[in-house]
């Protein structure tokens, strides 16, 4: 139904009965309707319990009756003519597209197994109706929320591994299916699992990448995609990544899919070397998991983001050492605006869009808060060019000082993807709306000195990022030049997006651009001390 609210403004609220998409598709639909111009509210979503709450939220007084099978459209549009191009754009955006196909070639998009659909064959309405008509070993489930655990156990009740995508999935189930695939010799990934890629192909979140001898287990999306990112750059492929869940190393799931997934990647004769990627693990499930590694006869390395534990880049170069590969003597940067810093602020503010790159961001960011202060309390400053920095090595106790001490920089780090962000929402990988007005605020804050960012390419994120985010930077730094913007771009030259093309974009709005975001971390550092980044007078 269409209101007209107080003779402007007109409010669209309908329920399309038995209507289905998953998850990744609404988020698209959603964006595009939110991208037309005199629509904002926007709800494109499952009528779930949590989406139905969601209307409230957005200020719609009307709650509908719907299902969880129903979906769910709300918008509010300036007038009739906008609310007809909106409901267009979610018309187009419902139907479905031609293959993608990737610069190198490569298609994308949907594969549809022989005879599965068509007049004679209409689309199954179950999985297991779905199973009968093929031999797929593997189900991609992206239902809301616990309605994923009925799928997920059919799948593995009729001989699939189920890559779960959903969320909010109550832990408990999550031991119940994952311990439904150990008594079937199957593997669970997920829930949650957001980056999945199986013989080369990718499915979810993912980069494309060159085949090779590497595979990982992934208990972090953004972080695996990071290693993937980099080992590329470096001439070196995955073979498999197998994402497990993000909380698969928790006390209570006890890392149950880490296990089964090193089991069977050391059978894999095309692995040569497994890295397992993870914020991390529960200190009793990690040791479970090294000693569980220890028995394969093949490498393991793990990849952990975290205080205590190599970047993600130092992690890439170690394996790449492990494999008998040349280590690049750097890693692709694009060097960015040497604006003199005078009233730069000593502050960074980061606006991230993969929770692991966060956090890896923090890491970083508080090592080089430390060295710089036991630096400044006369210790020793170590500068040994690499990835993470200048504050890595060898360093002496700080010598005792009369000044007082206080914080090189602070640094204020947030997570869009996290659920407090997209719940109604498209994730920040997909849409960059409230990153957009994140870095228009910063640029009204004159407390911010240095902007941090990363940009997610491949499958499944947005179309062009840097379109939006450079414009967004080159605004900010028009009117505050001393504003320094440092970002890193996870992706591959084979990425529909172009590595290339968005890196060049971001650094031609002046940001400092790097592959690795462990460097672009310590790039902000720099920046935000009144430096410049490792560089300065290179450009790619």
């Amino acid at each position: 139904m269409s209101v007209p609210v107080g003779g402007g403004p007109v409010e669209h609220i309908e329920v399309r009965r038995g209507e289905y998409h998953d998850s990744v598709t609404l988020m698209l639909a959603g964006r595009a309707v939110g991208g037309v111009a005199g629509v904002e509210r926007v709800l494109v979503a499952m009528a779930t319990e949590l989406n139905a709450a969601l209307l409230a939220e957005l200020g719609y007084a009307a709650r509908p009756e719907a299902g969880p099978g129903d979906l769910i459209v709300a918008l509010t549009s300036d007038d009739e003519a906008c609310e007809t191009a909106a409901l267009h754009a979610l018309a187009d955006a419902l139907t479905p597209a031609a293959p993608l196909v990737s610069p190198d070639g490569q298609p994308g998009g949907s594969i549809t197994a022989p005879g599965h659909s068509g007049p004679n064959h209409p689309a199954p309405r179950t999985t297991a109706a779905a199973l009968g008509r093929t031999s797929a070993p593997v189900t991609l489930i992206s239902t809301p929320g616990l309605a994923s655990v009925a799928e997920a156990m059919e799948s593995l009740e009729n001989g699939a591994s189920p890559i779960i995508f959903s969320d909010n999935i109550p832990i408990h189930h999550e031991v119940r299916l994952k311990e439904e695939a150990r008594r079937r010799g199957l593997l669970v990934m997920g829930p949650d699992c957001g980056t999945v890629v199986l013989h080369g192909t990718g499915l979810a979140f993912a980069n494309i990448t060159r085949p090779g001898p590497i595979s990982l287990v992934a208990a972090s999306g953004t972080g695996a995609q990071e290693l993937m990112a980099l080992l590329d750059a470096a001439n070196t492929g995955i073979h498999h990544c197998l994402g497990v869940g993000g909380r698969d190393l928790t006390e209570q799931v006890a890392g149950r899919s880490t296990l089964a997934a090193l089991t069977a990647l050391a059978e894999d004769p095309e692995t040569e070397l497994i890295a397992v990627v993870s914020k991390p693990p529960h200190p009793a499930i990690a040791t479970r998991i090294q000693e569980h590694a220890a028995t394969l006869g093949k490498p393991v390395h793990f990849a952990f983001v975290g205080t205590e534990h190599p970047t993600l880049t130092e992690s890439a170069e170690r394996i790449l050492t492990a494999l008998g590969k040349e280590v690049p003597s750097a890693w692709p940067r694009w060097a960015g605006a040497t604006d003199a810093a005078e009233g730069r602020a000593p502050t960074v503010r980061g606006l991230f869009s993969g929770g692991t790159l966060r956090a890896e961001a923090e890491v970083v960011l508080t090592r080089a808060e430390a060295e710089v202060a036991l630096t400044r309390a006369g210790g020793r400053k170590i500068d040994n060019g690499k990835s993470g920095g200048w504050w890595e090595g060898e360093s002496r106790e700080p010598q005792e000082s009369t000044e007082p001490q206080t914080a090189p920089f602070t640094f204020d780090l947030t997570d869009f993807g996290d659920d407090t962000y997209t719940r109604g929402r498209p994730h920040p990988m997909i849409d960059n709306t409230l990153r957009l007005r994140a870095v228009a605020d910063a640029a009204d804050d004159a407390g911010v000195g240095v902007l941090l960012l990363d940009v997610v390419l491949g499958r499944g994120a947005h179309a062009d990022p840097a379109a939006e985010i450079a414009a967004a930077i080159a605004a900010a730094r028009h009117r505050r030049p001393e504003l320094a913007v440092a970002v890193s771009v996870c992706g591959t030259a084979g990425d529909p997006q172009g590595l290339a093309r968005q890196a060049e974009a971001l650094a031609g709005a002046g940001a400092w651009v790097f592959l690795s975001n462990a460097e672009a971390a310590g790039a902000a550092a720099r920046l935000a001390l009144g430096g410049l980044p490792d560089g300065a007078a290179e450009r790619p």
